[in-house]
């Protein structure tokens, strides 16, 4: 399954009403950073696809979302369940460390 692209209108539907685990992306198209992870992420999608959605936040076209979770340094990843912030990663790492991370926290 590829990750979603989410935006403050869809936000409350596609993240905060999601019925599974939902992993936000918070980037931008001028993080290089960001682009480096990007494809890992499409990939962890369709491997976890049973256990979690993966969804990602333009922080420039969806300025309200990103301001509501204080989003100050990109990439930034966060894990919602029921609504509500789980678990935090900030920053590029391997794809490796990316889904090692979220089974974790699953």
């Amino acid at each position: 399954m590829p990750t979603k692209a989410v935006t403050d209108a869809s936000w409350e539907a596609d993240v905060l009403k999601s019925d599974k685990p939902v992993l936000v992306d918070f980037w931008a198209d001028w993080c290089g950073p960001c682009k480096m992870i990007g494809p890992s992420l499409e990939e962890i999608s369709d491997e976890l696809a049973d256990k979690v959605s993966i969804a990602k936040v333009d922080i420039m076209e969806s300025t309200d979302t990103a301001a509501k979770y204080g989003v100050q340094s990109i990439p930034l990843m966060l894990l919602f369940k029921n609504g509500e912030v789980v678990a935090k990663k900030f920053g590029a790492a391997p794809k490796s460390q990316i889904k090692g991370w979220l089974e974790s926290v699953l």
